[in-house]
């Protein structure tokens, strides 16, 4: 069984953002827009401590 991962990436407006993936790909929770790239990483952070393990992918625009 895969496990799900974390897609962080910069906007168009500028604002940070990330997606939840589920195993296959699919996208199963999207993140508000945060000002800058580490409070997107806060919370994707708050995402793992208060969920199920998952992986981060760094993908930058």
């Amino acid at each position: 069984m895969t496990k799900g991962y974390f897609r962080l990436k910069k906007r168009c407006d500028g604002q940070w953002m990330f997606n939840l993936h589920a195993g296959n790909g699919e996208v199963i929770a999207t993140s508000e827009g945060y000002a800058s790239r580490r409070n997107a990483e806060r919370g994707i952070a708050s995402v793992q401590a208060n969920g199920s393990t998952t992986k981060k992918i760094v993908d930058e625009n």
